[in-house]
């Protein structure tokens, strides 16, 4: 369950370009559609009786680049989503030249073959590339008929063309915890480890709402991915606060690891009212074994997004934290929606960054181009010559009016290091997202992928097929160069389509599960 859902605002008309409601996405030049069919297809499992199932349907991807070839490419979706949770299962894509993408299906689901039984659902799949050229993949495991929720892990040693070693890190077959938001990352220095990190909910004993509480989790491998340790607090939560996001980036000259995560504060068990809501950071100089204290990066102002001239929820990136570190310098980057620029009315995408370890903050900076429109679900990357670019949606060509359709354009923003001066590039075709599967919201993703990718950038990102119910979203690829100066086209201002009041944090029961 998602605990925002809401306000949104504006519409931009791009310079000497038209919109209109296309029925499948035609790839700009220089990108590519990655999925190809649907490997769980013939797959009955998963159903609970009250899900809504969007077979073809690829959503919320991962991508990681071989940091020495970049030939080499691994991408990860969901695959098949359900409208009340998770996806049939998890596909990856892989790539050994960056141009031709094979596809295989990921063993986190009983849907795919030899894959784990405990689950008929997965979600939230992440991939990360070690120096070694081992590659980690990781994601949430659900199961409907258990009131089960775990996290999964598995390894590949060929470039993603096949996959070892998979290990269920923690199976929950309860109604007190629930797992969510896993993500992977491979040390940049220590060969052979990486971190495994999730929140897990607590609702108290049975479910019963006695307590509430959701510390972020830690499981390491030393072995290559062979084995995984035993899951450990690695950020400690009081009751009624909870951990969402977490994410792991290493420093390739220290050895220094960071996690960053959303920091939720509630009034009291229910998880129905937030007190407060920061962007965080702990540190590790140990490799994992202890971390520091919480260090807030920057207030959490998303607010919920929604199609301004409908209403209709958008589920989008809200209150989860992008990150990424220069591999020269060690400077800190976080990317997040937020509200900051317009006094609370409509989230825009905001970027913070840090030059002494996570400990002092910037102020934040607006990457996008069309101030007057509703953005949202940023990714950062930083390229090795210290170029920052994000990738995000925008809707800045809906007109005042339209309650039919949602144009939704994809970007990529680049900049100078330090992240102050950005300039965009339209990447991707405009989709119509009301064609998306409804997951809380209509849905591509809580997050998209972005890699640096040799002297560029590698996005991997989903745009929606309108009219094609079997075949409702795909994921796309292309390489675009880390150029601070970018190619993008300057926005002009058009009238503003009718722009909703602002909105704040809205609780759902039982704390924020994202899955």
């Amino acid at each position: 369950m998602r605990a925002w859902v809401g306000a949104a605002a504006g519409a931009i008309l791009l310079s000497g370009f038209v919109t209109t409601a296309a029925a499948a996405v035609t790839p700009l030049d220089g990108v590519q559609r990655v999925s190809q069919g649907d490997p769980f297809a013939s797959c009955t499992l998963g159903g609970d009786g009250t899900g809504v199932n969007y077979p073809g349907a690829e959503v919320e991807p991962d991508v990681s680049v071989d940091p020495h070839d970049p030939g080499r490419v691994i991408g990860v979706f969901q695959q098949d989503r359900w409208s009340d949770g998770a996806a049939r299962g998890i596909s990856a894509v892989y790539s050994v030249n960056g141009r031709d993408f094979h596809e295989t299906p990921l063993p986190f689901s009983a849907c795919a073959p030899g894959g784990l039984s405990l689950y008929a659902r997965a979600s939230d799949p992440w991939v990360s590339f070690g120096p070694d050229g081992t590659a980690y993949a990781a994601a949430l495991g659900d199961d409907p008929a258990r009131n089960a929720t775990g996290v999964a892990a598995a390894t590949s040693y060929n470039g993603g063309r096949t996959w070892q070693h998979v290990t269920d890190i923690i199976d929950d077959p309860s109604a007190e915890f629930g797992d969510d938001k896993t993500s992977v990352t491979a040390d940049p220095v220590r060969i052979g480890t990486a971190y495994v990190v999730w929140d897990r909910l607590d609702f108290g004993p049975n479910g019963d709402g006695s307590k509430f509480t959701g510390p972020g989790m830690l499981s390491v491998t030393h072995d290559f991915g062979r084995t995984w340790s035993q899951p450990q607090v690695m950020v400690n939560t009081a009751l009624n606060q909870q951990t969402l996001g977490n994410i792991i980036v290493g420093d390739p000259r220290t050895g220094r690891l960071y996690d960053f995560f959303d920091l939720l504060t509630f009034t009291d068990p229910t998880a129905t009212t937030l007190v407060s809501a920061n962007e965080s950071v702990v540190r590790s100089d140990d490799g994992g074994r202890t971390w520091s204290s919480p260090v807030t990066v920057t207030p959490d102002t998303s607010a919920a997004d929604t199609d301004p001239n409908n209403g209709d929820a958008l589920r989008t990136g809200a209150g989860l934290p992008s990150v990424a570190i220069d591999p020269r310098t060690g400077e800190l980057y976080l990317a997040a929606e937020g509200t900051d620029f317009n006094g609370g009315a409509y989230d825009q995408i905001k970027l913070v960054h840090s030059t002494d370890g996570g400990r002092t903050w910037s102020a934040p900076v607006r990457v996008n181009g069309a101030p007057q429109a509703l953005a949202f679900t940023p990714t950062v990357a930083v390229s090795g010559d210290g170029v920052v670019g994000v990738t995000y949606y925008d809707i800045r060509t809906l007109q005042p009016g339209n309650t039919t359709t949602l144009p939704t354009s994809t970007w990529l923003a680049t900049s100078p290091r330090g992240g102050e001066h950005f300039t965009e590039r339209q990447i991707a075709a405009p989709f119509d997202l009301l064609s998306a599967p409804n997951a809380g919201g209509f849905f591509v993703g809580d997050y998209e992928g972005l890699s640096p990718d040799g002297s560029g950038f590698r996005p991997l990102f989903v745009e929606a097929n309108s009219g094609q119910p079997a075949n409702p979203t795909d994921a796309f690829t292309g390489w675009f160069p880390a150029t601070a100066s970018g190619h993008g086209q300057s926005p002009t201002a058009s009238p503003v389509a009718n722009a909703h009041p602002a909105k704040t944090h809205e609780g759902v029961t039982h704390g924020e599960r994202r899955f």
